[in-house]
């Protein structure tokens, strides 16, 4: 008598893709060793018994003290990985997680890495992002590697040509893993754009740039502005760049500004003065622009104060309020948003005091526009766009 066969089994069903936007895991395993005896690093040379010592600190390889920290690091590693092959000349990224009591973990370029971001424009998961799409980065984390409170961690990443280096030794056994992530992400950010950063913060190359009414501002900084402080270290006529910008603000991007704008309270009770503006400009009167925008800024942030504060305000008061917005939304001053350096921008421009009598007034100056005292020729597609960007830059901020 013949058995009966057995029916074939089903085939399982393949799992579901991945869903955009979620890491399935890291890129390999760390490499277990035993805890590792780090409790800081000597701020000073030793005197008379008594040192101060570093237990949580960020740097780059700008800092003079980065190379003898990162080499010393390295070596109290090395000391722990015999027989294991690391190739710390060519990790880009390395992790070194101590468990206290336990053992230390660590991931050579092995931990998947998040970088978390401002975007211009809406995205949705499984967008293509670009780099000129980027605001600011606000973090740098590593969301799949196991981080508890009362572990000590120590991160040492390249990026470009340049290094940065962040430990916390946590004695306290409390670590704040929000700060660790910030503090990466201000490293990760400092390495990335620090060519806008040595523009900003060289007096000659800032100097041009607020005489010609540019600034890092958030729509141009990671696109068209790198363009502009190449021309001011070649000490080149701007004209030819400017041309380019302007050309870029087409019907399509401007829209996208719009958008945003109008994302926003205090600027869609505006709509049709903003729309006006955008309309004035693409049809290239950069009167009309001008004359619009300058005298509805303050009027927009006095209405962000007053939902804020049940009150209005006006002048100073108003603009130290926009920075103070744009610093805690961006966690400190000096990120890409540049919060600190816009409100001297400000100061120096649209808000900037004119003397009527000297006949000195241009349309950067909302006084002088407000005043009627704004010469002709300063109405120029360049200026209207400048304060296009001005506008948008409180949108971002606000």
């Amino acid at each position: 008598m013949s058995k009966s066969r057995k029916p074939a089994p089903t085939p399982k069903a393949n799992p579901l893709p991945p869903q955009p936007g979620t890491l399935v895991g890291n890129l390999g395993e760390p490499i277990i060793l035993p805890e590792i005896k780090i409790d800081g690093f000597a701020a000073e040379a030793a005197k008379d018994g008594k040192i101060k010592v570093w237990t949580k600190l960020a740097l780059t390889s700008d800092d003079p003290i980065f190379h003898r920290m990162a080499t010393n690091l390295i070596a109290t590693i090395k000391n722990h990985t015999a027989g294991i092959s690391v190739d710390f000349d060519r990790t880009k990224v390395m992790l070194l997680v101590i468990k206290p009591g336990k053992h230390s973990e660590l991931w050579a370029d092995t931990a998947a890495m998040s970088v978390a971001a401002m975007a211009k424009r809406a995205l949705e998961a499984g967008n293509v992002v670009f780099e000129n799409d980027i605001v600011d980065v606000i973090a740098m984390s590593f969301p799949l590697v196991e981080i508890n409170k009362e572990d000590r961690v120590f991160c040492l990443f390249r990026q470009d040509w340049r290094f940065a280096l962040y430990f916390d030794t946590n004695p306290d056994k409390n670590l704040s893993l929000d700060e660790f992530q910030r503090s990466l992400g201000n490293l990760f950010r400092n390495l990335k754009y620090r060519h806008i950063y040595d523009a900003i913060e060289s007096p000659e190359i800032s100097e041009k740039l607020l005489k010609a009414g540019w600034f890092p501002f958030a729509e141009i900084i990671t696109s068209e502005f790198p363009d502009l402080i190449k021309h001011c270290e070649a000490n080149l006529d701007l004209q030819s760049v400017e041309e380019r910008i302007i050309a870029s603000f087409d019907e399509e991007r401007l829209t996208r500004l719009l958008q945003r704008w109008l994302a926003k309270p205090h600027f869609a009770s505006r709509e049709v003065v903003l729309r006006s503006a955008v309309k004035n400009f693409l049809a290239k009167d950069p009167v009309a622009v001008i004359k619009t925008i300058v005298t509805e800024i303050e009027g927009i942030l006095n209405e962000a104060y007053r939902t804020q504060n049940g009150v209005g305000a006006k002048g100073k008061a108003l603009r130290e309020f926009a920075v103070a917005l744009a610093e805690r939304k961006a966690g400190n001053p000096y990120t890409l948003l540049m919060a600190k350096p816009f409100a001297e921008y400000l100061e120096k421009r649209m808000f900037a005091d004119f003397d009527p009598l000297a006949g000195n007034g241009d349309a950067a100056s909302r006084h002088a526009v407000g005043h009627g005292e704004a010469k002709a020729e300063s109405y120029t597609q360049v200026a209207a766009l400048q304060a296009l960007l001005t506008l948008d830059q409180f949108a971002f901020s606000t």
